[in-house]
């Protein structure tokens, strides 16, 4: 819900730590190689109730994700690949992390599923209209106009109630109260279900009418 007013907030410090990396010749893809690593033990140390490493190792990810997009733009380096394999390392990591609660909280198992599957409806939507989006706006056959969140990532970010900030702050705060896992992940699952409804009213707003591409 606010992370286009986040990015646009701390634009100018990420790219400036991302300009001292440039010249210190980091490369967006070791990034996203080193903040992955980090997620998957963030991952881990959460499923061994290792609360405290886990909440670091999730913050050192975060930052990572944060960063290597940013390499990638200021150095001149940003490439398909690079962002398909940022995308794919934070889907693998945003439910991993929640899996690792489940088995850390048993009692919060059926809310994680719950979770999982919000995550799923809500990932589909997203994926789906981000490729329609480019496929049949300006990009594509330019039958599309007024798109949502035209930005420099790789993927065009169609917004919601339940975004990255939000993420960040619902896994920080399984981190710190994990004994009230299974209420926050109930909370936020219904915040992703919503997200998941927003992005399907959009689809259907922006796509209803257009015909196939020949």
């Amino acid at each position: 819900m606010f992370d286009a007013a986040l990015r646009r907030t701390v634009a100018p410090a990420v790219n400036g730590v991302a300009g001292v990396l440039v010249r210190l010749h980091v490369s967006p893809t070791a990034l996203t190689a080193t903040g992955f690593l980090a997620g998957a033990a963030a991952c881990w140390a959460a499923a061994t109730e290792h609360w405290i490493v886990a909440l670091v190792l999730w913050l050192i990810n975060r930052a990572l994700d944060g960063l290597d997009g940013a390499v990638a733009r200021v150095g001149g380096g940003a490439t398909a690949l690079g962002g398909f394999l940022d995308v794919v390392a934070d889907f693998v990591i945003y439910a991993a992390f929640v899996i690792a609660v489940a088995v850390a909280v048993p009692e919060a198992r059926l809310a994680c599923a719950v979770l999982i599957g919000a995550y799923y409806v809500s990932g589909t939507a997203f994926l789906t209209l981000s490729s329609l989006i480019e496929r049949y706006g300006s990009g594509g056959t330019g039958q599309l106009t007024g798109t949502p969140y035209a930005d420099e990532r790789s993927l065009r970010f169609v917004g919601g109630l339940a975004e990255g900030l939000e993420t960040i702050v619902v896994y920080v705060l399984f981190c710190l109260f994990p004994g009230a896992a299974a209420t926050i992940a109930w909370i936020f699952a219904a915040a992703v279900a919503v997200t998941a409804l927003q992005r399907v009213g959009i689809g259907i707003r922006l796509l209803r009418g257009l015909r196939p591409v020949d």
